[in-house]
Order: structure tokens, then C-alpha cells, then sequence
């Protein structure tokens, strides 16, 4: 039986609960555990409710569970809120000074958190801090790993900050073992050959991808939640020699990336889907130009701005079809942290393989969750920038065309003022040379080139993971950031007697139709799970393979689901 530890801790905005979180979760990856950790908050920088769930196993775990072992409640909306989800013999930590939990059912663990944080340290801002102390006591672990954590954490803002923090901490931690060491839970032990881990979320991952794949450039208007992806390569990308623009609006970040690959270096951008609505035009621009750019897409609720801090995966539809007219396009979609990475550095190979335009579909709870993970072998990753010429080729190369006809409709490609091809190429449709035309035949002809690289790339699209069971009563069917929490179903409704086989793809587009037709077709009921309200990829299953599936497991409130959320939903239509 796996053994798991989960925390919460809640409070307001501004009161620090991203920063206890983070904390919580780096100390328990350090403490040689495998973590999963996301955050809820509002979109605003002060007041309402945010909370932070943090999930430590010694099984690999990529979901939130809905059951608490300890709550941090830092303000009272954490009592009313998440009283219920405490575990019968889980711990609320809180300050019986400012907090209220007559009539909750709770193991509760009253500390004066506030005064003990002005006593420790003269500021009440130390609060936070007291509580993770508390909260780490309470699990049982060593209190010099979460000081480590908390030193590198505050170290930008100097030692005596950090300092103050680790005393703070400490205050909180010896409180629990003094005052109320019954408390104390047993530890959950690490895991067995975990080896050494990094704690990153998916922006972080999707950034560390595209600066192993060679990205020299990215533009982007920063815009929730993938404004992160942009802030981490303009940071760590110093060191590599990436250029990061942030232009006035995205528009202008689409074109610029557009032209970025057109000069030759490998180019990104990164929105949400109401960003990504000003791009569709410069999307059809890379589309016409046959220019290889990649562009994130980090999915948030809509419509319009809609909930800006939320999740869903709303824009499987946008961004197949967005865009004006017909032009190739490859749609990726990252299912975990690990994930992230790989696919990102799949879609600039792709982008250059087939001189396309290639979407990541990403969404908030990817982006923002954070995961414990094996170090990414840098070896591994291949650069394949496709019928790219060389200078000399260039200079030898007698009669260029940039949109020379092939039988593969992918032309060679030679890089503007390198060499002495001439490189031409115009928005309107154009003749081989790149010069605008008007023909009937030409224009034609031109459509069939472009379109005829969806041969090609049929064949290099990625096979959705297929976990079959033996004489399995259904298939649960999901793309992208669900994986985690199906994964985890499938394991809860075979410990309730129901075997369950599971269908996962990360590339939406082409659509991998001949193996879900196969997949689905072997199967008993098929049962779509995915974060939005139409089905959008039940309804692309039906166009691109015929086949109906027997029902849809669908979330968008703007929330994650959890395993035990689609078990429940699952038991009332089918199982």
C-alpha cells in the first residue's frame, strides 16, 4: 500500500500561502519523497481565497487528492471552506487569536501563530512561516531540511530575512513537540529509489525544453498562465544567448516570432487562448509563409478574459482550426511535467522538419502545478532543423525558390542574407519564387503543396499512450493535462472491482485516428474525460474516426480533476 502525506494551506492573497506551499513542497522532495503540488488563487493581489495543496508519496503521484492530513488554516474562509475535506484523524493548525472553528468536526492544533511570529522575530509577516514549522513537525520530519529550504528560498532577500524565517519556523516546529507532541504523526518514510529529483512546474519544463531544443528567440505579451514561460527563459536564457522581446501586445509577439523564424533561428511565443485570438492572424502568416515557429498556448477558462487564473481545455478547437483559410499545422499536448519538456523540444523539431507553425496546448494546472521529476537527459535531445541549407549550398544553389514544388511539398530552405540564394516570400499567395500571383492553377497547386505535408506528417505523429487491461469493462480517454488524475482512477476503480484500460494522447493534431480507431474499437465503453463543457475531443474522435463514444467525464468549473472526482462521476453513468 502506498503511503502519502497531504497538506493544504490557505489564507488570503498576500498573506504568503503561495510561498508555503512551494516551501512545504520542496521540503518534502527533499525529504526523498515524490510530490505533487497546485495552486488555487484569485485574480487579484489582495484579499479573497487562495490556497495551496501539496501532496508527498512514496509512489510517484500526478494528482491532487481531495483528502487532508494537515490544513494550515492562515485566515478563516480556510475553516469554512475546507473544513470537510480534513481527514477524521487529520490536524488543523491554526491561530486560535484570530481564528473561529466552534462547530467544525476538527483535530484542531491551536498555536498563536501571529504572536509567536512577533516574539520570534518582530514581524507579524513571519506568520506563514511558524505554521510550515508546524505543519513539518506535525509529519514527523527533520526540521534542518525544511531550514535548508527556507534558506535558499529567502536568500535574494539577505541573510537576516532568511534567518528570520528559520526562527520563525523553529518557534512553530518546537511548539508542536513541547505543547502538543501526541500531534505528531508517523512519518511517511521515503521513497525507495528515488534518487535525486527536481521540483519544477510545466511552464518551467516547457521553458527548459525550448532552451534545450535551441530556441534563440522568443516574444511574448505576458498574460496568465503563461506569462512564467517568457519570465523564466528571459532569466535563465542570459546565459545561452536568448533574445526575449516583450512588444506592445500579441499581435506584434506573433509577427515577431514569425519573423524571427523566417531569418533563420528558432522562434516561440507563449499566450493564453484570448492572446492567441489576436495571433490567428500571424498563425496564418507562418501557415502561408511555411515558416517554422512554435507557439504555447496556456488554456484558462473563456470565454473573453473569462477566469484568468483558472483551468481548462477549452481551445482544442481554436487551435486546429484557427486561423483564416486552410494551412498545415501540428497541435501538441503535454500530459505531465516530464512531458512538458520532451514535447516542447518535439514541436521545434517538427516546426523545422515540416516549416509549419506547431501549437503546445498547455493550460493552467499544468503550467502552475509542480512535480517531482527525474533530471531530463540532456543527451537524449536531437536537433533536426529539416532541409535547412547551408552557406554553401546556398551560394551554389542555381534558380532558389523558396516554395519550390516537391513531392513531399517541403521545400528546401535557405536563411536570408546567408549565402546568395535569393529568399523571397509574400503573405498573399505567391508563386514558387514567392511572388504574389492571382492564377486559378498556380494558386491551386500552391494549396495542394502545403497541405501535402499532412502526408508526412501522419507518419511522425506520436502514438497516444495505450494501457490495456485484460477483460476491462471500459476505456477512459484523455489528452494533455488530465493524465495524472485518469491514471490514478483507473487504479481506484480496479481496487473497487472494475478494471478500466486508459487511452492518453499528447499530439492532437494530425489526429492519430487509425490507433484511437483501433484502440476504441477493441474496447467496451469508451468514456472521454476532459476540462471543458462540449466534449471537443469526443466530438474530433466522431469526425476523425466515426466512431461515438459511449459517454464524457466533463469538468469546467475552472478547476482540476482529482481521481476521486471521475470515479464519482464515472459511478453515476456507468460503472
Amino acid at each position: 500500500m502506498a503511503a502519502e502525506i497531504n497538506f493544504m494551506a490557505g489564507g488570503e492573497a498576500g498573506q504568503g500561502v503561495q510561498t508555503v506551499g512551494f516551501v512545504l513542497a520542496k521540503t518534502m522532495s527533499r525529504a526523498g519523497l515524490h510530490v505533487f503540488a497546485d495552486q488555487d488563487y484569485e485574480s487579484r493581489v489582495r484579499g479573497g481565497h487562495n490556497f495551496y495543496r501539496v501532496r508527498a508519496s512514496d509512489t510517484r503521484v500526478g494528482a491532487v487528492s481531495e483528502k487532508l492530513d494537515i490544513l494550515i488554516a492562515i485566515d478563516q474562509q480556510s475553516v469554512e471552506r475546507h473544513h470537510q475535506e480534513v481527514k477524521q484523524d487529520g490536524i488543523t493548525i491554526f491561530d486560535q487569536d484570530k481564528l473561529n472553528i466552534e462547530g467544525k468536526k476538527l483535530n484542531s492544533l491551536s498555536i498563536p501563530l501571529e504572536k509567536m511570529a512577533e516574539e520570534t522575530t518582530s514581524n507579524k509577516l513571519m506568520t506563514n512561516s511558524v505554521g510550515v514549522g508546524a505543519a513539518i513537525a506535525v509529519g514527523g520530519y527533520d526540521f534542518e531540511i525544511l531550514a535548508r529550504v527556507l534558506r535558499e528560498h529567502f536568500a535574494h532577500l539577505g541573510k537576516e530575512i532568511a534567518e528570520d524565517n528559520v526562527k520563525a519556523a523553529r518557534a512553530g516546529h518546537d511548539y508542536v513537540l513541547k505543547q502538543r507532541p501526541k500531534a505528531v504523526r508517523p512519518r511517511v518514510k521515503p521513497a525507495a529509489g528515488i534518487g535525486k529529483t527536481m521540483l519544477l512546474n510545466g511552464n518551467e519544463a516547457t521553458a527548459l525544453g525550448a532552451m534545450a531544443a535551441g530556441c534563440k528567440f522568443m516574444a511574448a505579451y505576458p498574460m496568465t498562465p503563461a506569462s512564467s514561460i517568457m519570465e523564466y527563459i528571459a532569466d535563465k536564457g542570459r546565459k545561452f544567448n536568448i533574445v526575449v522581446v516583450q512588444p506592445e501586445d500579441e499581435i506584434a509577439a506573433m509577427n515577431m516570432a514569425v519573423g524571427a523564424g523566417f531569418a533563420g533561428v528558432r522562434s516561440m511565443t507563449a499566450t493564453s487562448g484570448d492572446g492567441f485570438a489576436l495571433m490567428t492572424e500571424g498563425y496564418g502568416l507562418a501557415g502561408v509563409t511555411e515558416t517554422p515557429v512554435v507557439i504555447i498556448i496556456a488554456q484558462r477558462p473563456g470565454p473573453a478574459v473569462g477566469l484568468p487564473t483558472r483551468t481548462e481545455q477549452g481551445e482544442l478547437g481554436f487551435a486546429i482550426y484557427g486561423g483564416s483559410g486552410e494551412f498545415p499545422r501540428a497541435v501538441l499536448a503535454p500530459s505531465t511535467v516530464e512531458d512538458a519538456f520532451q514535447v516542447t523540444v518535439r514541436a521545434f523539431n517538427l516546426a523545422e522538419n515540416y516549416q509549419l507553425p506547431v501549437v503546445v496546448l498547455t493550460d493552467q494546472h499544468l503550467a502552475s502545478s509542480y512535480q517531482t521529476v527525474p533530471k531530463f537527459k540532456l543527451d537524449g535531445v536531437k536537433i533536426d532543423r529539416g532541409q535547412l541549407l547551408t552557406e554553401a549550398e546556398s551560394n551554389s544553389a542555381k534558380d532558389y525558390k523558396r516554395h519550390r514544388f516537391t513531392k513531399s511539398g517541403i521545400s528546401p530552405r535557405a536563411i536570408p542574407m546567408r549565402g546568395k540564394a535569393l529568399v523571397a516570400t509574400d503573405s498573399d499567395e505567391h508563386d514558387e519564387a514567392g511572388h504574389m500571383i492571382e492564377d486559378a492553377e498556380l494558386r491551386r497547386l500552391m494549396m495542394l503543396k502545403r497541405l501535402k505535408k499532412y502526408e508526412s506528417l501522419q507518419g511522425d505523429i506520436a502514438r497516444p499512450l495505450l494501457e490495456k487491461k485484460a477483460g476491462a469493462d471500459i476505456i477512459l480517454v484523455g489528452w494533455g493535462s488530465t493524465y495524472g488524475a485518469i491514471e490514478e482512477a483507473v487504479r481506484l476503480l480496479e481496487k473497487e472491482g472494475t478494471k478500466a484500460s486508459r487511452l492518453h494522447l499528447n499530439q492532437v493534431w494530425p489526429f492519430p485516428a487509425k490507433a484511437v480507431a483501433s484502440a476504441l474499437g477493441s474496447a467496451g465503453k469508451s468514456i472521454v474525460v476532459e476540462n471543458n463543457a462540449t466534449g471537443q475531443l469526443a466530438r474530433l474522435i466522431a469526425a476523425e474516426t466515426g466512431i461515438r463514444v459511449s459517454g464524457t467525464v466533463l469538468k469546467f468549473d475552472g478547476r482540476p480533476f482529482s481521481p476521486e472526482y471521475i470515479v464519482r462521476e464515472l459511478k453515476k453513468e456507468v460503472v
